[in-house]
């Protein structure tokens, strides 16, 4: 089976600056340029440039 994910329409910013996020998983580095995404539960995590490009798009209200 196949499946595909809501969308659920998240928080998000591009850091301008290396940071650590605390995360579900546990501590992850974020670079430059990365960006800081907060789910629907508060939960952070960081997303490459590349990949946010790919997979994100921004919600339109």
């Amino acid at each position: 089976m196949k499946y595909i994910k809501k969308p659920i329409p998240v928080e998000a910013f591009q850091t301008k600056k290396p940071v650590d996020i605390k995360t579900n998983e546990g501590i992850m580095h974020a670079n430059v340029g990365d960006w800081i995404l907060t789910g629907i539960d508060g939960e952070k995590w960081p997303v490459k440039k590349d990949i946010f490009e790919k997979t994100y798009e921004k919600y339109k209200e």
